[in-house]
């Protein structure tokens, strides 16, 4: 399924004020789509969506809204349906991760994880299906990322468990839809320079050492071509390509390991 030049898209966009998220708004506002964006910080929305009329001509509709909150998937589809807006494509991409054994770690973080990670994305796909008009070239970008490849990710247990969800689902989703000629695209990035290693608790972790670690701009241009493009699995850099790949091949007990070394702190 091919993006022509010419289709207009109104662009949901989940996690939109920060990291991938707020760099592939920038994308979506500067190629002239309209968009929705979502996320708690209403100031920074709104600073966005100032931005994107003055340089873009660009209508940016703000929603704050914290979608670890069980209700609030509902909440957004009623507002935007009361409200007549119809969106044409959904960017699921608003999540966070949690570094630490997980006999140790906060239990409502990881619960608060779930949530957004897994449960707030399998809900808004089902409700904002109910707009995305089969032969329309409608769309659907999950971010996932190449944690979803190997088969556990010690020390970040539950957010790895996630990612695997979202991989899983975004592909058995894409294969559902092609008839309908609804695209569904997981991005799967690697280590990116965004805020969310401070919030996972990341720093010092090999996972992170520089010559690994990507930026979020080209990310989420890899992400946004994909998409347009009906790109089932984007997986941005050769080296990520590497690890997802290696992750598939090699022994199960042997990359399990390999990952906990890996996520092992140096300092």
């Amino acid at each position: 399924m091919k993006h022509t030049a010419n289709t207009k898209y109104n662009v949901l966009i989940t996690g939109a004020s920060a990291g991938i998220g707020k760099e592939l708004a920038d994308i979506f506002a500067a190629n002239r789509h309209d968009l929705v964006l979502v996320a708690r910080s209403e100031e920074k929305l709104d600073s966005l969506a100032v931005k994107y009329a003055i340089q873009y001509g660009t209508k940016a509709k703000v929603i704050p809204l914290d979608l670890a909150e069980p209700e609030a998937p509902d909440k957004l589809f009623e507002q935007l349906h009361e409200e007549g807006v119809q969106v044409t494509a959904l960017v699921n991409n608003a999540g966070f991760g949690n570094y630490g054994y997980f006999k140790e770690t906060a239990l409502q973080k990881e619960l608060d994880m779930i949530q957004l990670n897994v449960v707030a994305l399998t809900h808004l796909s089902k409700l904002f299906l109910q707009q995305l008009t089969p032969g329309k070239s409608a769309k659907i970008l999950n971010v996932s990322s190449t944690a979803a490849f190997p088969p556990a990710g010690p020390l970040m247990a539950v957010y790895y468990a996630t990612k695997a969800f979202v991989q899983s689902f975004s592909e058995a989703l894409a294969t559902e839809l092609q008839q309908d000629n609804i695209s569904v695209t997981a991005l799967c990035p690697g280590p990116t320079e965004t805020n969310f290693q401070d919030e996972a608790n990341l720093r010092g972790s090999g996972l992170f050492s520089k010559q690994f670690i990507a930026d979020a701009q080209s990310v989420a241009q890899a992400g946004y071509e994909g998409m347009m493009a009906g790109e089932v699995v984007v997986i941005p850099g050769i080296q990520n390509k590497i690890t997802a790949l290696t992750a598939q091949l090699m022994p199960r007990s042997f990359v399990r390991n390999m990952v906990k070394r890996v996520q092992e702190k140096r300092s």
